[in-house]
């Protein structure tokens, strides 16, 4: 049984994943930026893959024994 923390830091990864996925995409859907001031590609770039890092995150923090 996972223990309580990792419980807790699973979730909180999973749902800023999700969230910053969901938005990330909203963002690229509609051509605005992802962040202000910097290249559309390369902010688009980085939020997708912090938010794919993060959602690994949560799943080694929910799986491991």
């Amino acid at each position: 049984m996972e223990s309580v923390p990792a419980v807790f830091a699973g979730v909180v990864f999973a749902l800023f994943g999700g969230a910053l996925m969901v938005w990330t995409g909203a963002r690229v859907r509609r051509a605005e930026p992802v962040a202000v001031g910097v290249n559309r590609v390369a902010s688009a770039v980085f939020a997708g893959a912090t938010a794919v890092v993060s959602l690994g995150l949560a799943a080694y923090c929910l799986t491991r024994p």
